[in-house]
């Protein structure tokens, strides 16, 4: 195996997983980051990181680490992790574009002795049936005899400064046994919290895709008492309350579940179900009953407006917050578009102001222009739909002057108490 000093370390895919993975890697072993972007190299080099994941002063003390946008510039290395996006089609079926592409790009660098880590969220199997026999068909080369692999899933959690990458238990994996034991040691030069070392890559791979599908199936469990609770005149809130009193309730919320994750890693696990001839009941009705929760929304909103006397056809909404979770620029799968397609159903005119997105980002992903600031006096109904910190602030005075005399308050994420609010999920 390599000494640590020969080590030089490649990280395909420089977004919200590949940049911190890189920044640590990159404070003590030579480390190339790679990104097909020219923007995002340009402004890493320059010391910034819009996904605000790492801070000037961290990429400034990675002085090991260079970017480039250039495959042949990771001849040199000879341990490559590959942190590319793993998303879902218009169909719900796994998209893995990127993933063979970027095993595509190693494959013209790959040499006799390398090692591939997979890092991508990815169903049981697909490592060793997508991604080696595209690094075998471009490098020429046998897997397991010339180069091998590893999969050790990424746990990041964007916006959180608690659970960084360093502090967050790894699993690892190999595609033998002694690969198994090498990948361990890498990861384990900066993962402090120590790492978890997986019987095979399948294993692993699995272990990633249900820590995911285990949230979503829990969250619409959730979401579908809600349902029931509102229908019954119940504050689910409250019951939730009541119940987490018990040690062993688990405290989920109801709500939207959007992000790169949870919206998406059980459908790799039911497309690779399905293929083997297994019909997920469970899984899938959970994901149903969760992509259905903005539409839910909105019928709540509109039959709030309704009550108030407040003409629905023309009014003006406004939805605070637009990114998938509270505290992040991040809107990869962000399901408060879905409340905003269902209000345009309706012909309600909804304004979306969030601070922490990038406009330019937006308009390109969902064709949608972003207020720049709330106007005053002017909305019938405000839908508080993310928690970021300046929306918790507001006071319902606060929302108050920024709509009409009568209108509807509707809190999705329990940021204020429920006699300031109309309607809760």
């Amino acid at each position: 195996m390599l000494q640590r000093d020969q080590l030089k370390i490649a990280i395909v895919g420089l977004g919200y997983v590949g940049l911190p993975l890189a920044v640590e890697f990159g404070k003590t072993v030579a480390t190339v980051g790679f990104d097909i972007q020219q923007k995002r190299i340009d402004e890493l080099r320059s010391g910034q990181d819009h996904t605000l994941e790492t801070s000037p002063e961290e990429l400034q003390q990675a002085s090991h680490l260079s970017y480039t946008t250039q495959i042949d510039d990771l001849q040199d290395c000879n341990f490559f992790i590959v942190t590319v996006p793993t998303p879902i089609d218009q169909y719900k079926q796994p998209d893995l574009t990127p993933l063979v592409k970027a095993s595509e790009s190693i494959g013209r660098v790959l040499k006799k002795g390398d090692i591939v880590v997979y890092e991508s969220t990815v169903y049981p199997g697909a490592t060793e049936e997508v991604c080696i026999p595209v690094l075998e068909k471009v490098s020429g080369l046998t897997f397991n005899q010339d180069f091998y692999a590893g999969y050790s899933p990424e746990r990041i959690n964007p916006g959180d400064k608690e659970h960084r990458v360093t502090n967050i238990l790894k699993i690892t994996s190999g595609s033998t046994p002694e690969i198994a034991d090498y990948v361990d040691e890498v990861y384990n030069l900066i993962i402090t919290a120590g790492t978890h070392k997986a019987p095979s890559i399948k294993v692993a791979e699995a272990a990633k895709v249900i820590e995911n599908t285990q949230r979503d199936v829990n969250i619409a469990l959730i979401n579908e008492l809600a349902l029931i609770f509102n229908k019954m005149g119940i504050d689910t809130e409250d019951v939730l309350k009541a119940a987490g009193t018990k040690w062993n309730f688990l405290p989920f919320r109801p709500g939207l579940v959007g992000g790169h994750c949870i919206g998406v890693d059980p459908y790799y696990l039911t497309h690779k179900a399905q293929a083997i001839g297994y019909h997920p009941e469970i899984i899938l009705a959970g994901r149903r009953l969760n992509d259905s929760m903005g539409a839910y929304v909105v019928t709540q909103l509109v039959k709030g407006m309704i009550k108030k006397k407040i003409q629905v056809e023309g009014a003006k909404v406004l939805v605070l917050g637009l990114s998938f979770k509270e505290n992040c620029p991040d809107i990869r799968n962000t399901r408060i578009i879905d409340i905003i397609h269902e209000l345009q159903e309706y012909h309600i005119q909804a304004d979306v102001y969030d601070p922490w997105v990038d406009a330019a980002e937006v308009q390109h992903e969902y064709g949608l222009e972003l207020t720049e600031q709330p106007k005053n006096h002017y909305y019938d109904a405000v839908v508080l739909a993310v928690a970021h910190h300046q929306f918790k602030a507001l006071t319902r005075d606060d929302i108050a002057k920024m709509c009409k005399a009568n209108f509807v308050l509707y809190d999705l994420k329990y940021v204020l108490d429920k006699d300031c609010v109309d309607i809760r999920l």
